[in-house]
Formats: structure tokens, sequence, C-alpha cells
């Protein structure tokens, strides 16, 4: 490696500044994958830069998938450097939906909702246990809204329909880092989501049970989304949220690394590794801070609904959301 290059990784790696939370579960930089990032895996970074280097050797600092690192990429890596805590997660649950094309998703991962009765929304759609709806292609979990006329056992009649799903009972944790990476659908009226509920909702309700919304869109902000805590106090459009803006394009073009961090007084949100926001008890003044308690995963596409709003003569369908994975970790 150039020694120019050695000398510039080592000038990053001794006068950047932490800046807490900004690596999380990728270890950007750790291209040997042991959990830490040195001098050598800096330098090698800056020799995939310029282009001296195929990508395949530091695949671990292409956090965006874009067969290239930046200076950005880099400048993460030396926050991994600095703040090794950042990189001390241990991967304990995943799907990474490998399973036969046209498969339902996995029943020992995932359950099936199904009903088309607005759930809590005023939403459109039924969401149905069908592979039509949700399954396996190509290695991506695909959830597909539909507009069809359906009625489900439920007895009601929609004209939408699509899939819901969740790991309640599967996969419940408290704590830790939770990523999925995603490609969304377009369109208004479209409502994608990867969030969390709290485990206890069956005894406790909603909000009380806490509910973390790891990643969320409506169709009419293609450029935008939302990360949000909802509890007792702070639900619905009072929850505590904020949002992350595209630098240019808009989500539904390509596949985005969402994620949340979540440890006993914190919840910070991400985006392809950007930190956007960073929650914590002092933020709801005064009022509960549910987060204290396992947790489970949902997936999710809605149709309409109070949010969003209802499609319109712009909306296309057939809409997928594509899901390459889904992984949680807890410190190590």
């Amino acid at each position: 490696m150039c020694s120019k290059n050695r000398l510039l990784a080592s000038a990053l790696f001794a006068t950047i500044v932490t800046a807490p939370g900004s690596a999380g579960a990728q270890c950007v930089g750790d291209c040997r994958g042991d959990g830490q990032v040195s001098v050598d895996e800096l330098v090698l970074m800056v020799d995939v830069a310029l282009g001296t280097v195929a990508v395949s050797q530091c695949a671990a600092g292409d956090t965006n998938h874009d067969g290239s690192i930046t200076i950005d990429e880099i400048i993460r890596a030396v926050d991994v450097a600095l703040n090794d805590a950042r990189c001390a997660w241990t991967l304990v649950w995943s799907d990474e939906f490998n399973g036969s094309d046209g498969s339902l998703p996995d029943p020992s991962k995932w359950n099936m909702e199904t009903g088309g009765g607005g759930w809590g929304n005023n939403e459109l759609e039924t969401y149905t246990a069908r592979p039509q709806n949700a399954q396996v292609q190509n290695g991506n979990l695909a959830i597909t809204a539909m507009k069809e006329a359906y009625t489900g056992t439920d007895g009601i009649p929609r004209q939408y329909t699509s899939a819901r799903i969740n790991t309640a009972g599967l996969f419940e944790q408290q704590y830790g880092r939770f990523e999925a990476r995603i490609k969304i659908p377009q369109g208004q009226g479209l409502w994608p989501a990867f969030w969390m509920l709290g485990n206890n909702i069956g005894q406790v309700g909603w909000p009380a049970s806490g509910e973390i919304d790891i990643m969320e869109n409506i169709g009419k902000e293609p450029s935008i989304v939302h990360g949000s805590m909802h509890g007792p106090g702070y639900s619905g459009a009072n929850a505590l949220t904020a949002a992350y803006t595209l630098p240019s394009g808009k989500f539904a073009d390509d596949f985005h690394v969402f994620a949340i961090e979540w440890e006993p007084l914190a919840v910070r949100f991400y985006v392809d590794g950007n930190p956007y926001a960073t929650q914590t008890p002092p933020d709801l003044n005064g009022k509960t801070w549910v987060y204290d308690h396992p947790f489970f995963i949902v997936l999710n596409v809605a149709v309409g609904g109070d949010w969003p709003g209802s499609p319109d003569a712009t909306t296309t369908f057939p809409q997928t959301m594509l899901v390459d994975y889904v992984r949680v970790y807890t410190r190590q």
C-alpha cells in the first residue's frame, strides 16, 4: 500500500473527533470482521476510494452499497477506530430471506397478520396470508400491495390487499441494534413501515406498550422517512418524531439501510449509517419512558389511512416493498 495513503489514514485517525453513535453495527471499515478498525484497514479504504484496490477487499467500508468508498465513509471508519464500543455488537437474530422463490415468510420467524378492519388508522387494505402479498423473491422478501376486490375471513370487503408480518412470540428483544435493508414502494397513499411494538401490548394496550417506528414513509413524501416513538401521552400525531431527507433522489430508487440503536436511556435513529435523531427521557417533558421491556418487529405496507391519505389517479399498482434482510444485534 502507498505510504502516502498510510500517512493520510494515520492523520485522519489522529485528528478526527468522535461523533457519538455514528458507526453502529455495520462497523464501517472493519474489513477483517474482527470488531475493530485499524490504521491498516483505514489505509485499505483510502486505496479503494482512490481506485487502486477493488471494493471487494473491504466491503465493510461500502456502507451505502454503491460499489465505492467515499470520504464520508472513511471519516465514519475513523470514528469507529476511535470509539471501539460502536463496533461491539453481536448478531443474535436475522432473516436474510434466502428461502425458495415464491415461499411465504419463514413461519419459525414471522407471524402473518390478517384482516381489513382499518388497524386503528382507517387503512383501506386487507392484510392476507397469501404469497401474492408476501413471498420470498431472489433473496428478498417482497411485500406487495395490490388493487383488487377482496373479502377476508373477517367478512370486510376491501379494494386493496397487502401483507403485515411480525415476530411476536417468536423473537422479542429489549435493547440492541435493529436494522433492515429495504427498497420501499412509491405512490400516493402507500405507507411502508419497519417498526416495533412492546410485547406487553396484549396486557396494557397501545400506546402504553410503546412503539418504535424505525422507518415509515408516506407516498407523497418520496424523499423523506420518519423515525418515531409512541407512548402514553405522546402517540399518533403527537409522537416523539424526526425525519430524514435524502440528499437527492427518492427512497424507492434503491435499497437503504434503516436502523435504530436502543439503549436503556436513549434510542438513536440511522439511515445508511447516518445518525439523524437521538431520543431520550428528557425529550418527553415528564411523560413516561416505556422502552424498558422486549419489543417485537413488524413489517408492512399499508394502503391509505389517516396520515398518507388515499391512493389517487397517479398511484399505480401493484407496489412492492423489497426487504433484503432484517438483523438484530446486542452489545458484546
